[in-house]
Order: C-alpha cells, then sequence, then structure tokens
C-alpha cells in the first residue's frame, strides 16, 4: 500500500475515532448491571441445580467480555475524552474482570505497535513460531511449543494463567505507577472476594465465579486468537513491516451474529481497531461501513474461524500460517530434493 493510500485510509478513519460521552455511560449502564443481575441469578439457581446456574453464569460472561472491552478502550482513552475518566473507569473494569488496567495498557500498546512484525513479537501477543525457528528449535522447546498451541491449553489452562498469575503481578521494567495500580487491583479483588465468600460462602462463590470468568477468559482468549491467527494474515520483518497493511491484512474482520456482535462490543471489527484505537468500540462497525478499503479485510465466520485452530506455524516463504504436519512434509521434500535419504526428523514423532 502506497504512503499516499495510507494517509488517506487513515483520514477517512479519523472522524470516528472520537467518543461520545452519552455512548459511553449507556454502553457502561447496559454492561455492569446486567453482569451483576445474572451473576446474582446464577448463585440463586446454584440452590437448585449447578446446571441451573450454567446458563446463567454464561450469560454472565458475555457481559465480563463486555466489561472488558469497555477496559479495553480505557487503555486506548478512546472510551472518554478525559484521561482522568478513563483511568478511573479503565480500573475499576479491571478489577471487574481480573486485569490491572496500568500493566495491561502498557502491554497492549506495545502489541499494537508491533503487531505483526516478526522481530519484535513477545509482549502482548501469542507466541508464534516461523517455520524455521521451530525446525532449527530444540526438543524441549518444540514440545513447549505444541503443548502451548494446544486447544486444550490455550483455552483451558491459558484462562486460569492469565487472571491467577500473568494479570497479578507487574513487570521487571514496570515503573512505579503502574507497580502502584496493579498493587491496588490486587488489593481491591482480595477485599471484595474476602467479602463474597463470608457472604455466600466459599463453594458458590468458587463456582459461580469460577464459571462465569473461565468462560470469559477462554471465550476472550478465543477471539484474540481468530483475529490474528488465520491462513492468509500478514506477517513481516521489521524492514518490510507496514503498520497499515499489519492492521488490515494481519487482523480479521470477525462476522458474527448481531447479539454476539454487540456481546463481544464490536471488536470483530478487529481491522478498524488496530488501523485506529482510537476509535471507540461503539464506533467500530460505522468506521468499517463507510470507508470502503477496509471491506478488504479478510472476513471469519464462526464455521470458518475453527480451521484456524489447524494453523500452528508461520511460514515467511508462503505468506501464511501452516500445520505441523505440513512443515513435516516440506522436511520431507526437502530432503528428496539434496538426493539424501529421508531421516526421522527429531520432531517428526512429537
Amino acid at each position: 500500500m502506497s504512503k499516499e493510500k495510507t494517509m488517506k485510509l487513515h483520514k477517512n478513519v479519523a472522524p470516528f475515532a472520537k467518543s461520545d460521552k452519552k455512548k459511553s455511560i449507556m454502553q457502561i449502564v447496559n454492561t455492569i448491571p446486567p453482569l451483576f443481575i445474572f451473576w446474582f441469578l446464577a448463585y440463586q439457581s446454584l440452590s437448585v441445580s449447578f446446571w441451573l446456574m450454567l446458563p446463567f453464569a454464561i450469560i454472565a460472561a458475555g457481559f465480563v467480555i463486555r466489561t472488558f472491552i469497555i477496559f479495553h478502550d480505557c487503555t486506548h482513552g478512546s472510551f472518554f475524552r478525559s484521561r482522568k475518566a478513563n483511568d478511573v473507569v479503565g480500573t475499576i473494569t479491571g478489577v471487574l474482570t481480573l486485569f490491572a488496567y496500568s500493566k495491561w495498557k502498557r502491554e497492549h500498546a506495545i502489541h499494537h505497535a508491533s503487531s505483526s512484525n516478526l522481530d519484535k513479537r513477545g509482549v502482548g501477543d501469542i507466541w508464534v513460531m516461523t517455520v524455521e525457528e521451530y525446525v532449527e528449535a530444540s526438543k524441549w522447546t518444540r514440545f513447549m511449543y505444541r503443548l502451548y498451541r494446544n486447544p486444550l491449553v490455550m483455552f483451558g489452562v491459558g484462562p486460569l494463567f492469565l487472571v491467577l498469575i500473568s494479570s497479578r503481578f507487574n513487570r521487571k521494567d514496570a515503573r512505579q505507577k503502574e507497580r502502584n495500580n496493579t498493587y491496588l487491583t490486587n488489593a481491591v479483588l482480595v477485599v471484595l472476594y474476602t467479602l463474597l465468600i463470608l457472604l455466600i460462602g466459599w463453594q458458590a462463590f468458587v463456582i459461580v465465579q469460577g464459571t462465569t470468568m473461565f468462560v470469559a477468559g477462554a471465550l476472550g482468549i478465543w477471539l484474540f486468537y481468530i483475529q490474528h491467527t488465520f491462513e492468509d494474515s500478514y506477517f513481516e520483518e521489521e524492514s518490510e513491516w507496514d503498520y497499515v497493511k499489519a492492521a488490515v491484512e494481519g487482523s480479521s474482520y470477525y462476522k458474527l451474529p448481531k447479539v454476539l456482535q454487540w456481546a463481544t462490543g464490536n471488536i470483530g471489527f478487529h481491522h478498524v481497531h488496530h488501523l485506529s484505537p482510537r476509535v471507540p468500540n461503539y464506533n467500530l462497525e460505522v468506521a468499517h461501513e463507510s470507508v470502503p478499503p477496509l471491506h478488504n479485510a479478510t472476513t471469519i465466520t464462526i464455521k470458518t474461524s475453527l480451521e484456524s485452530l489447524k494453523y500452528k506455524l508461520y511460514d515467511p516463504k508462503k505468506k501464511g500460517f501452516v500445520t505441523f504436519g505440513e512443515v513435516k512434509s516440506m522436511v520431507r521434500k526437502a530432503s528428496r530434493s539434496m538426493d539424501l535419504k529421508p531421516k526421522r526428523t527429531s520432531f517428526e514423532g512429537e
């Protein structure tokens, strides 16, 4: 994409990068209270049976995701014009979603600045290895990578790791303000959870809150995963990396049914968000519809998104993701082309 087209695209999206105080307040009203209501209904239903509680907990999880989108917009300074308002609401919604506001804000900013950049992976993103890196890696590293990319680990263990470990501790290079925000979030959670346990009992609390946050965490990781992991996703080395291409070609448009689009705060328009993080979630759809070039983003549906589970490694030569099976095939073909007897590589049996 030329520099002129890049500038024009930014110019066309700019009008939507403005928060609307009334819309933001309305979103808080139609998100936070329903979260509490469905959580309470889940608790009340638990006295009858776990299975009656489960639907309410799942609905509550949907509102947790919507609450997280508010938190997410606050970290970008796009939910309110006031920085202080974003910080306050962001910290509160961070408590509700179990994420430390300042810590996540910094890591997510790094993610946006380096998304799809092969030379700047590792902060705020999903672990992605190239084919060459995987082939040359030690057996232990390959084992850990395969374990990490296993759906049961990524969407099962992943949510627990995020909320219980990763979000509870500061990075070594964190500044004092960031550290204090994490300490504050943890302290509020300890007090809040202690009171709830004293009020309803630890068993009921663990079942209701555990189910709600686990479902929300798993779905949240899925949304992040699917919007950057698809067959022809854009990745480039630093020398060739382009911010706009990374946004439009490295992020998908996850086309969801309207009710799920609403519950996920329009985050399916991820290409628009990466192009202009200052666009609040309630303006993402209209920005997408109003700027024709954005229609070229890879569109994924619920059905087609399931195919992305098989993509494990990025192949810079193919300019897309490949499966572990394809890598094995590549190695065999390379061996034949060199007139060598095919040998069993150490990772073929993993």
